[in-house]
Order: C-alpha cells, then sequence, then structure tokens
C-alpha cells in the first residue's frame, strides 16, 4: 500500500472516561491549549489550576455518565462508525478517527496511517464552521505531528463545510422527521460559543465582526474567518432546506465559560424567553456538532429540555446530529474526495 492516500478524520475529544480522574486529564490538555482559553500563560494557568480544576471535573464527570454508551463516548463510538463507513465509500481507503485532546491521539492514528505505507493524507476535522480554538487548534497539531514523522506525509486539509451542500442536505434530511412530527412552533440552532475576543480576532479589518447588528447577515470579504457568521450562514442553509419560514428559526450560542463577553444571543436564554412567550413546541438542531456528544445529548437533550418545560413549554426536541448516518458519509467522501483533488 506504499504511496497510498489515507484519511485522518479529527474531532475535539473525549475523556477516556466518565469519573472525575479522567475528566480531570482530559480538561486539563483541552483547556491548557492557547488557542482555546487565548490568555497570557499565567493567568491562563492560575485560572485552570485555582478554578476550573478543583471543581469542574466531578461535575462534568456526572454529566458523562449521563450519557455514556456500553461502547463508550458516543463521540467516539460515532467516530469509529464514521471512519468504517467512509473507507468503504472510498474503495476501501484507510480512514483513521483521531481527537485532539484525549485518545486515539492524532500522533498515534497519524502513524498508523504512515505503517500502512499512507505518503499522502487527507485531513478532515470535523468543526462544520471555523474557529482557531476548533480547526486551527487541530490543524496546528496535525502539522506538529506530521512534522515528527521520519518520511513526513503530504497534508491535504478538508475546509470548512458550514454550507456545504451535501453537509446542509444531510442535516435537513436528519431533522426532517422531527420537524415533520413535532411541527414546532419554534426551530432554533444552537452553536457552540466563543468568547467575543476570539471573534475579533478573525477580523483583519478589526473593524467589521461584533461592529453591528447586522455583521453576519452575510459572509463576504471582512467576515470570511468568522465563527459567528459562518454559524447563521449554516442556519440560513438548513433552514431554507426544510423550507422553514424565517419567522420559526433562531439561531443562539451554548456553552459559554467565565465571565467574559461571549457571543450573543446565549441558548439558555433564548429557550427559557421562547417558553415564557408562549412557544410550547420547540425543535433544537446543533449544527456545530457532526456527532451526537454532552454538548446536544446532555446540555440541550436533558438540561435545555428541562429549563424549557420550567418555563412554561411543553416540548423539546434535540435534533439528533449526523453521527453515522449515510447522507453524511456520502457528503463526507465528497469533501475528501475534492480535497484529495480526485
Amino acid at each position: 500500500m506504499t504511496n497510498a492516500t489515507g484519511v485522518l478524520l479529527v474531532n475535539l475529544g473525549t475523556p477516556a472516561a466518565p469519573h472525575t480522574r479522567e475528566v480531570r486529564a482530559y480538561l486539563r490538555e483541552f483547556l491548557s491549549d492557547p488557542r482555546v482559553i487565548d490568555i497570557p500563560a499565567l493567568p491562563r494557568w492560575l485560572l485552570l489550576n485555582l478554578v476550573i480544576l478543583p471543581r469542574r471535573p466531578a461535575r462534568s464527570a456526572a454529566a458523562y455518565r449521563k450519557i455514556w454508551t456500553e461502547e463508550g463516548s458516543p463521540l467516539l463510538v460515532y467516530g469509529r462508525e464514521l471512519a468504517a463507513g467512509l473507507a468503504e465509500r472510498l474503495g476501501d481507503r484507510p480512514c483513521r478517527i483521531a481527537m485532539r485532546y484525549g485518545e486515539p491521539s492524532i500522533r498515534s492514528e497519524l502513524g498508523a496511517l504512515a505503517e500502512l505505507g499512507c505518503s499522502r493524507i487527507v485531513v478532515a476535522p470535523l468543526y462544520p464552521q471555523y474557529a482557531s480554538s476548533s480547526t486551527g487548534s487541530t490543524l496546528e497539531a496535525v502539522y506538529r505531528a506530521a512534522g515528527e514523522l521520519w518520511n513526513a506525509p503530504s497534508l491535504s486539509v478538508v475546509p470548512p463545510f458550514h454550507d456545504d451542500p451535501g453537509f446542509v442536505r444531510a442535516f435537513a434530511e436528519v431533522g426532517r422527521s422531527v420537524v415533520d412530527v413535532l411541527d414546532p412552533e419554534h426551530v432554533l440552532f444552537s452553536y457552540h460559543g466563543l468568547p467575543e475576543r476570539q471573534i475579533a480576532k478573525s477580523d483583519a479589518t478589526r473593524s467589521h465582526c461584533l461592529a453591528r447588528a447586522d455583521c453576519c447577515d452575510a459572509l463576504g470579504p471582512k467576515n470570511g474567518w468568522c465563527y459567528r457568521a459562518q454559524c447563521y450562514a449554516t442556519t440560513r442553509a438548513i433552514a431554507s432546506a426544510l423550507d422553514l419560514e424565517e419567522e420559526r428559526v433562531g439561531t443562539s450560542f451554548q456553552s459559554r465559560l467565565g465571565r467574559t463577553p461571549w457571543i450573543r444571543p446565549y441558548t439558555d436564554e433564548v429557550i427559557v424567553e421562547l417558553a415564557r412567550g408562549g412557544v410550547k413546541r420547540l425543535a433544537v438542531f446543533v449544527p456545530s456538532f457532526v456527532a451526537d456528544c454532552l454538548e446536544t445529548l446532555e446540555e440541550i437533550g436533558m438540561r435545555a429540555e428541562e429549563s424549557f418545560r420550567d418555563a412554561g413549554g411543553e416540548t423539546l426536541r434535540l435534533v439528533p446530529s449526523l453521527n453515522a448516518h449515510p447522507a453524511w458519509m456520502d457528503a463526507l467522501a465528497g469533501l475528501v474526495l475534492r480535497a484529495a483533488g480526485t
């Protein structure tokens, strides 16, 4: 298989087990990344070791236990299924799944592909929208690990696919059954949040992003790297594919951490406001994730659902992520082949 082309899928990461020790190790690796907590090294160390790690691992471990399966972390289980299905669609081309943080590591899976004789590797960061803290960090780690190999492979990268037609069709197909059955009064598209300062850093003009209310209404040269603008583009594309009326659709951002301003509106606040405003049936997409994980299954499917009912709503239905859905495998195969130039 010398000179073969392999595929490395990379997702963000997962602890090895839903217990405090393993979650602490995972969070230490994750939150030590200067692209994730982008503050000077000493304040980051103090924040992590004096504030976050003494308290958060136990709470997060309890949340992970609610979603853990007999096979392990849903994110990793679905990742393995995705890699296997993608390999079949690519003519049994070697495909591996790695995690930016935790195991299996980028280093180990790149090494495994090299041992299979792959001199060229297509890297697919599984983040639809670009952010330095996810895509940027992953690519930095991939380049570093590839450079450590004696025979460094040639790399091609799947770019962000926030409005890729195949990705959009796949999410619309997964979501259609929920929308058709529930007939929601409102459809909310929730994305993982980021600190506002990270959005500002992506703006080369330093004058467009977050400068006015309509800054994310369209993508262009000024905000082409903007995570928030790409999220809104994903909302527009999936909503259009589902023929959803504009007044039934909203976009929000979840999972904020700390006291600094994060991009708005906040999902937890929006869900309560919708319920108090009379919405009884709410469907929630989470299209910043292509596999179900803690942020979809527990944060939205459990905690947000409870908050919605407590505020007067009746039914909040989480739209499953793409996971290993055949339409997503087909779309991803197309993304990989285009990145490979075939």
